[in-house]
């Protein structure tokens, strides 16, 4: 794997844990006044790890 493809996965899967997290622990969040439900944090956490598998198996081909 290339560094550059390294460290996009690896950034991927940090932000994919990040929301894991937010939603295992019950982290609310705010932004300008307006709660961000925790239904975002499962789409992101589907959208990030998936494309950090998808460049994963990029990578070993």
């Amino acid at each position: 794997m290339k560094p550059a493809a390294r460290f996009a996965f690896v950034l991927l899967i940090l932000v994919a844990l990040a929301h894991l997290l937010r939603m295992l622990l019950s982290v609310d969040i705010v932004a300008r006044g307006i709660a961000v439900p925790m239904w975002v944090s499962a789409i992101a956490v589907l959208i990030f790890a998936g494309v950090a598998v998808w460049l994963w198996r990029e990578s070993r081909v």
